[in-house]
Order: structure tokens, then sequence, then C-alpha cells
């Protein structure tokens, strides 16, 4: 054995660097505990992924200094390759920096700056031209970040440069199917280009961004041979030969490497699970609340809430109106039950009763309408926004992504809060979670999910008055908003132009909506928010 490798797949905190600096030196002591000599930490470390504007700050590169020394000085005794930003003579780079014997010996800037979907790293950044390998234990081992391994130019230049074994340090996010999309690219690069590969991601939930981690190590042959889980923090041990080959894993169990994870429900519920619970405790709110309706959104929200946080943690709030059937009522209760979730029940007929006779002078004779269906939706937001204040606990919405596309939600109504978990969650997907979780355990009850969803406004509602079924809205909505297909195109699949230009037209004229919804977790590769960046008035 030349060397025992360590990555550290590591949970971060964007912007505390005296934090993760600390993270890094107790995780370097726990490698070389565990007798590894080498440990890989994911990109930009030191700050956590993305700092977004904190990158033009002066005062966050003087901490990142101040954090490397510090690194430097209390990592005796094992070499460590390091993600930070650095100041360069044309501005910032990406680096990655090799630690050894409390010096920063090498360093490498990334090539390949992503600015695409939710990447921006031009905005900050300037590439690196040239590759880096250093030699550790007799071994040659190359450096490159994230985005240069999906490009085929910077893995040739390390392998051109000598390099038997390349590090690949990541803050890769997670999108349905992304774990897949990793590993058959990596696998491509290590065959043709006969390297052995370490690719170290980063975990934990960021704003809308999710990062699964999922580290793992490919063979010259393009075979995984090691992998860390997903949405959790791990120490992945692995022995490299003298020649750059793998041997066997070093930790008790990393021998027999499971199936890649498959990006079903069970992937996208633990995105949902890891963003919730990430957003929640990083900005320091002591707990949730949520608005509980018997329907199928709020009970999904509010089963990745108690995942997320614990049942403790959460509250759950009943807002009847006339409308309300008593079924609702009774699901909502259940559930809350079946999770050991404290309720309350408010009423809301008061406060609709005050605000109709404080806006008859003003509304006169006209028909009741829509109107009237959103001041019961604000009366709820009123309500939530109250205990929200009063227990400190961050208000999550329960509207999904099919909603929010066409603008099937009230501003300042169901859509106020703190945090939005399924936001980027189409409605026939919202089912498919649901039932995935009551396969783990009958939390949800059965009637929630055989019931026409409605929003209970007006008598006998339901969903469908106002928009095609979710079977044909949400293949629309995906092609429309993730895939950027014209109605034309649509129409050509098979679906009715009438309705193709309706949807069209819903998902255009609710940009403002969005634009004020709070942000939610990113599962789709195409996400409300930073990944879709649309004008408010356009004439397109």
């Amino acid at each position: 054995m030349a060397c025992r490798i360590q990555i550290a797949q590591l949970n971060l905190l964007v912007g505390d660097v005296p934090g993760n600096a600390q993270r890094v030196i107790t995780a370097a002591h726990e490698a070389r505990g565990a007798g590894a000599d080498l440990v890989v930490f994911p990109e930009l470390t030191l700050t956590g992924y993305p700092p977004e504007d904190l990158l033009l700050r002066p005062e966050l590169l003087e901490r990142v200094d101040a954090a490397l020394a510090r690194v430097c000085a209390e990592t005796p005794g094992i070499t460590l390759v390091l993600g930070y930003p650095r100041a360069a003579p044309d501005g910032l780079i990406n680096a990655a920096g090799v630690i050894r014997d409390g010096a920063l010996v090498t360093e490498y800037a990334k090539q390949e700056l992503p600015n695409y979907s939710v990447f921006d790293e031009k905005r900050y950044f300037q590439p690196g031209t040239s590759a880096v390998v250093f030699e550790h234990r007799g071994l040659r081992l190359g450096l490159s970040v994230c985005e240069d391994i999906w490009r085929q130019a910077p893995t040739a230049a390390a392998a051109a440069a000598g390099a038997q074994v390349l590090i690949n340090i990541n803050a890769s996010p997670f999108h349905a199917g992304k774990q897949a999309e990793r590993e058959a690219l990596v696998a491509r690069r290590a065959g043709t280009h006969g390297l052995t590969i370490l690719y170290a991601n980063l975990v934990g939930g960021q704003d809308e961004l999710v990062f699964d981690g999922g580290s793992f190590v490919v063979d010259r042959a393009g075979r995984v041979q090691a992998r860390s889980p997903q949405f959790q923090e791990h120490a992945l041990l692995v022995d490299l030969a003298a020649d750059g080959t793998l041997c066997e894993a070093a930790a008790p169990g990393q021998g027999a490497v499971p199936t890649a994870s498959a990006q079903d429900e069970a992937a996208i519920y633990s995105a949902l699970v890891l963003g919730v619970r990430d957003y929640v405790r990083k900005n320091g709110f002591s707990g949730a609340v949520l608005g509980l309706s018997g329907g199928v959104d709020s009970a999904l929200t509010l089963a990745i809430a108690v995942d997320a946080l614990g049942a403790d943690q959460v509250e759950a709030v009943l807002m009847p109106s006339r409308y309300t059937a008593d079924m609702s009522n009774e699901d909502a209760l259940e559930q809350a039950r079946r999770l050991g979730v404290r309720t309350c029940t408010i009423p809301i007929g008061p406060a609709f009763d005050s605000f109709l006779a404080m806006l008859k002078p003003a509304f006169g004779d006209r028909a009741p309408d829509v109107t009237e269906e959103n001041i019961q939706a604000r009366c709820r937001g009123v309500i939530l926004m109250a205990l929200s204040n009063k227990h400190g606990r961050i208000l999550l919405t329960t509207g999904n992504k099919s909603e929010m596309s066409v603008g099937y939600a009230t501003l300042y109504g169901d859509m106020a809060g703190g945090f939005a978990p399924i936001k980027d969650v189409p409605k026939t997907l919202v089912y498919r979670l649901a039932q995935y979780r009551n396969g783990l355990a009958p939390i949800i009850p059965e009637r929630v999910l055989t019931r026409a969803p409605s929003a209970e406004l007006r008598p006998d509602q339901t969903d469908q008055d106002s928009l095609p079924p979710y079977e044909i809205l949400d293949p629309i909505l995906r092609l429309y908003i993730e895939e950027d297909q014209s109605v034309d195109s649509i129409v050509a699949q098979g679906f009715a132009a009438a309705e193709v230009r309706r949807v069209v037209r819903l998902v255009d004229r609710n940009e403002y909506k969005r634009r004020q919804a709070p942000p939610g977790v990113r599962i789709s590769r195409r996400a409300f928010g930073r990944d879709r960046r649309y004008p408010i008035t356009s004439g397109f």
C-alpha cells in the first residue's frame, strides 16, 4: 500500500469561515486516527458553497487567509487537499490547495467555471489554465475542481502531466437522477485516461440547493469501487497501491459496493428532508409551524417537517371555514396523531365575516368571486404568521410546483411563509412521495391520497374546476418550464392546442407571484428561483 486516503464528506455553513476551518481540523485529526495520510475535502470548504456575493467582501478573503494559516498550523502529520477562494493577480480563483507539514505546498485553480443553471461562477472567479500534479508517498496525484471533470481538457491535461490518480473536489447540487449522471461521466473519464479518480462531494442544504454527497472512487476501468452514502456526512477510506490502483477498501463493509442510489422517490424525499432540516437549523429557528388542511400537499409537508426536525419541533394548525369538509379535519387530526405532532384549531369564520362586513361598502352589490376565496387564504396567512412570530418557528408553506407554475396560489395567503419544502415538486410527484412515505410507515390517512384535491374555498370545489387534470398539466409544465419547449412542440407531442396555450399563458402571467414566493428545495433540473430568471414585464 502506497497511501490511505480519506474523503471527508462534510456539511458546512456558508460564510462561517472559522467554524468551517475547525471542521477541517477535526476531520483531519479523525482521519489521521483512522490511519489516513491524506484527507480530501469538498470544493470551497472554508467558505461553504455557494458563497455568492460574500466573495466580493474583502473581509471574507481575510478570514480565509487566517483560516488557512490556522489549518496549516493545526494539522501536522497528515496531508490535506482543501477547497477555498484565493486572491490572484487577475482576480479570485476557486482553488484546491495541498497542505503538508504546516505549509501550503501547491495550489490548483479551477479551469472550467460553470455559468448556467444555478451556477454563477464567472461573476466571481478567473479560470486557471494549468494542470497541477503533486507527489505523495511516491504517487503522482492530479487536482481538479467540480466542473473540470465535466469537460475533457482538464482531465486530459492532468493525465498528460503524469497523474496516476485524479482528485476531483466538488460542490455538486442534487437533482433527480444526478448521482447516476456523475458516476457515468467520471467512469468515462477514468477509462479514457487510465486514471483512478476520487470524487469528493459536499453534503447539506443551502437555501434552495441540496448537496447530496455520494462521494465515490472509480478505478481505471471505470468501475465504482467505493461510495459514500447520500444526504449525510461520511468519511470514506480508500487504500491506493504504489501504481495508483485501488487496494481493498480500508473500512469494514466498504468492500461490498451497493448499486448506485436510484434517483427516485427515496432520493427526492431525502433531499427534501435534508433541505428543510438545514434551512431551519442553520438559520436559527426553534422549529416549524404549518397549516394542515387535510389535503395531500400539507400532509406531505408535515411528514417532511417531522422527519427533518422531530415531532416536538413542529406545530400543525387547522383553520377550518364554512367550506371545509368534516373529513378534511378528521384526516388532518389523524395524521397529526400518528406523527405525534401538536395541533391547534383556529376557525377562520369570525375573521372572514369581519372582513366581508368591513369591505361590503366598497364591494357594493358585486357577486362573490375569487376575491372572497383569496380573503379566506389571507385570513389563514395572518394566523400562521402570527403563530410563527409569537413562537419563533418558521412558517412552512405547502404549495407545490404545479400550483406555483400556473398561479393557483394566493399572494399573502397560502404563499405566506419563510420556506417552501415542496415548491419544486409537481402535484403528481406529491402523490408518489406521499405513497413512498406511507410505505415506510402509514402516517398519511389513505383518504387523503384518494379524494379529489380541493382548495375548499367555495362549495363543492375541486382543483380541476380551474386547472387541467394534473396528469395532463404536469407533463405540459415540464416541457415548457424545464425543457424550454415551444407551444407548437408541446402540441406536436399529443396535447390539445387550446389547453397548452392556456397553461403557457398562466405560467407567463404569474411570474410576478413566483418572484414573491419564499425559497424552497430544488429537486428538478429547473426550479423556480435561481434556476429560472424570467422577466416579470415581457412581450415575448
